[in-house]
């Protein structure tokens, strides 16, 4: 049999992901890379191999900076890795830092590696600001201009609204194709399944609390390391869980993307943040070589596209590729990750899992998928609480879901998250 078609078992062997910090309206302490890099230091240094026994990494990362072109070979660097380690940087939206964990997943399955690390960082809070296209013109016509005159007819063109920037991270949040914003598109999912304010305003308050415990029980402790910034503070946890929430306070809230009906609230939508997470996955080769203990082995994954203006229900579709190609159902899976992009994006999911004629219709089922128990999704809180950093948070969902599955002792897990521009991500995670 050919090395290709062997499709040896691919391990989760350890991780670890930053405190997701809010933004507050500048560019937080952290660029990408810094993300990366202090998330990355603990985590090798608490490794049985040197830090070059790697054979590449692979980072996602959406809003790259300008002086940090190719993200995830910059932070090698600075981790000192080695000049001669491969790195590059993955890029699929919502869902790079998944997609950063699937395509180590499919070297080392593949025989071409046995050991990658794999991750996401996102720091929105440095999203650039961008000017206008018009602007854009009129400097390049002022660059262009010879001589005082010619220099000075330019400036005359000059007018004040061209000098107003655009925040770019709002132009990267609303489709090109459906001139949808995120949050449009997750009323829209709202109006398809009758998902009502309250609905999301409670699943809200849910996703708060649920962190909040996690907090307080030390839950995360073994997966989140801390961030040092450059004036000396120290931030240890995720900073914009708010343990007061309730239906009450969410319930003042004015709808942000369809006013004045909208479904869709600052209260009920993920965070806008920046953090970074790694996982480091094996091969049997490498468990054995290095003496690694394993904590999960990654079974599948799948991704779908659809219709950008549903992009919300994209978890739907590739878990449903996931259940037909493992011949698998929802009484199979002990715990979920999807991600909180919106609270009413991640109800619409669940009802359409149960909704007969959007299986048969979309999906080309014989029946509904079925219903997912609120009590194995999103154990510990999601985006809503935690905050959604677009590179990581795919990695996130799946370093979670293993130290989650190995607490509760579960058998079978899956990480799915909803991607900008119409797609969909999904892993499947089994106990080793």
């Amino acid at each position: 049999m050919s090395k290709k078609n062997t499709h040896r078992p691919v391990y989760v062997v350890d991780g670890a992901r930053t405190p997701f910090l809010k933004a507050r309206g500048g560019p937080g302490p952290f660029t990408p890379v810094d993300l990366a890099v202090q998330c990355g230091r603990p985590l090798l240094m608490r490794q049985p191999f040197a830090r070059d026994a790697f054979d590449q990494v692979i980072l996602g990362c959406v809003n790259v900076i300008a002086d940090e072109m190719n993200p995830a070979r910059v932070a090698v660097l600075r981790l000192g890795m080695g000049e001669a380690m491969v790195a590059f940087t993955v890029q699929i939206n919502c869902g790079s830092g998944m997609q950063s964990i699937d395509t180590a997943y499919k070297y080392i399955s593949d025989g071409d590696s046995d050991l990658i690390l794999a991750g996401g960082t996102e720091a929105l809070s440095h999203a650039p600001l961008v000017y206008r296209h018009e602007a854009v013109e009129w400097f390049a016509e002022f660059a262009a201009a010879k001589g005082p005159v010619d220099k000075a007819k330019a400036a005359a063109g000059i007018r004040p609204a061209l000098l107003n920037p655009v925040i770019g991270l709002e132009r990267g949040l609303t489709d090109p194709i459906t001139d949808l914003s995120m949050g449009q598109t997750a009323e829209v999912v709202a109006q398809m399944f009758d998902i009502t304010r309250e609905q999301a305003d409670q699943y809200a308050v849910g996703s708060h609390l649920r962190l909040t415990n996690a907090q307080e029980e030390g839950l995360l402790d073994n997966e989140v390391v801390p961030l040092f910034a450059r004036d000396g503070e120290v931030y240890k946890k995720d900073d914009g869980v708010r343990p007061d929430s309730s239906v009450e306070k969410l319930a003042k809230l004015s709808p942000v993307f369809e006013k004045p009906y909208g479904q869709v609230t600052a209260g009920n939508s993920s965070q806008i943040t920046d953090g970074a997470s790694w996982v480091i996955l094996a091969s049997e080769q490498a468990v054995k070589e290095h003496g690694l203990e394993p904590k999960a082995v990654i079974a599948g994954s799948a991704w779908a596209a659809l219709d950008p203006s549903i992009m919300g229900l994209g978890p739907v579709l590739c878990t449903n590729a996931l259940f037909k190609r493992h011949d698998l159902g929802v009484h199979d899976i002990d715990l979920w990750e999807l991600n909180e992009a919106f609270a009413a994006q991640v109800l619409g999911c669940l009802a359409a899992f149960e909704d007969e004629e959007f299986c048969t219709t979309a999906l080309g089922r014989d029946g509904a998928i079925g219903h997912i128990d609120h009590t194995k999704l999103n154990v510990d809180g999601g985006a809503i609480s935690l905050g959604h950093p677009v590179g990581t948070s795919g990695n996130r969902i799946v370093l979670h879901l293993v130290n989650a599955m190995q607490r509760r002792d579960a058998k079978r897990g899956i990480a799915t998250e909803c991607i900008g521009g119409g797609q969909g991500g999904a892993m499947l995670i089994e106990a080793v």
